[in-house]
């Protein structure tokens, strides 16, 4: 063996006991160079990647005030009331407890709290004020409302065909330049729109076996009472739908759809229907004409009410 052999299998020797000191005998790094004669910073190198002795560690000043704010949020205060209350800025604040979202009983809290006149008479007088409005407000929207559904009392085919190709264009699946896939996937969770979306593929042509209906919903809600209602609403047995898309649980995310009114969303995807989304797309391009182009003038007069789709 070398001398510079030997000088090797001794440093290893002294940098393996550095470590078991470090590790199983749990010394600080002042106590283990002075055992071992070697300076603080060669020591440093030596013992990389070893935890430190749970003992050295200086206790954290701001994990008190860290788990105070954690305990207000859970009170349901609000970021600026948790960084008023404990000196400390809003950013701080949030990093905290961001975490930590507030359920929508909670947010109603908050915002009355936040809202609120400053003597319980002006809160009393301010609610009467707002009542009275609030009252007149609604009536006018059911009336307008009323008066606008009212307007439309029939539907041509020609009607119902452009209307459903623009439903289609603004909330169906489309082929992309990634995704050249040209087939029909219209997914909504306004049954009345499905009802629409139907009648307008059953003015087309389409027959009903080449339907499929798909539930997506939320894994915490009831998927089966969710096909059920849907396969009631549009007219199917239950039996006829695929498997349910289930959308995962992210904690940190508030959900407003919950309860017995929600029933996830329907995916209606027709069979072999590449000359239907080509019709679709060319019916939105006539629309878009017709909307404004000079190019394109209208003849109100035209309605042969023909639509053709090749298959």
């Amino acid at each position: 063996m070398t001398a510079d052999t030997g000088d090797a299998t001794a440093r290893q020797a002294r940098i393996a006991e550095a470590r078991r000191l470090r590790a199983e005998d749990g010394l600080s790094k002042s106590q283990i160079a002075e055992r071992l004669g070697v300076s603080t910073g060669l020591l440093s190198k030596w013992l990389q990647g070893v935890d430190p002795p749970a003992w050295t560690k200086r206790p954290n000043a701001k994990d008190d005030l860290r788990e105070r704010a954690r305990e207000l949020r859970r009170q349901h205060r609000s970021v600026p009331e948790i960084a008023t209350e404990l000196g400390i800025v809003k950013s701080t604040a949030y990093q905290w407890v961001r975490d930590i979202p507030l359920d929508a009983d909670a947010r109603k809290a908050l915002f009355a709290r936040e809202h609120s006149s400053t003597t319980g008479h002006g809160q009393m007088m301010a609610e009467t004020r707002w009542s009275e409005y609030r009252a007149e407000r609604d009536a006018r929207q059911v009336e307008r409302v009323n008066n606008a559904a009212e307007s439309v009392s029939c539907m041509t085919r020609d009607e119902l065909i452009r209307i459903g190709a623009m439903m289609y264009w603004c909330e169906g699946t489309k082929a992309k330049p990634w995704n050249s896939t040209r087939r029909i996937t219209f997914v909504n969770s306004d049954a009345g729109l499905i009802s629409v979306f139907l009648a307008f593929l059953r003015a087309i042509g389409v027959e009903q076996a080449n339907i499929d209906f798909r539930v997506q919903i939320h894994e915490t809600a009831d998927a089966e009472a969710a096909v059920q209602w849907w396969a009631a609403s549009v007219g199917v047995e239950p039996e006829t739908f695929r498997r349910t898309s289930l959308k995962r649980h992210n904690p940190k995310t508030v959900r407003h759809n919950t309860g017995a009114d929600y029933h996830g969303c329907l995916i209606v995807s027709v069979r072999r229907s590449r000359a239907i989304y080509d019709m679709v797309e060319g019916l939105v391009i006539g629309v878009v004409r017709a909307a404004g182009l000079p190019s394109a003038p209208c003849d109100p007069d035209r309605s042969d009410g023909s639509v053709i789709v090749g298959r």
